[in-house]
């Protein structure tokens, strides 16, 4: 159970940090812009970066509480 909380809580982080580089290179207003479908294909691309970014925070998180352990 520790894991989980751990690989969640990091997944949350990384998943924020991901939204904010996307917000600072301007992703959110290019989906914004879009139009039609062309804004569903930018809403999963975004989608796909932040649960991108979620999962590199929570599985890095997990491997440095591993080699932590004794």
């Amino acid at each position: 159970m520790p894991s989980l909380k751990i690989f969640l809580w990091w997944f949350v982080i990384g998943a924020t940090m991901a939204i904010s580089v996307i917000m600072l290179q301007g992703g959110i207003r290019e989906v914004m812009q879009a139009q039609g479908s062309l804004w569903e294909v930018k809403l999963v691309e975004l989608l796909t970066a932040i649960v991108g970014g979620g999962l590199l925070g929570g599985c890095v998180a997990l491997i440095l509480d591993r080699i932590k352990k004794p």
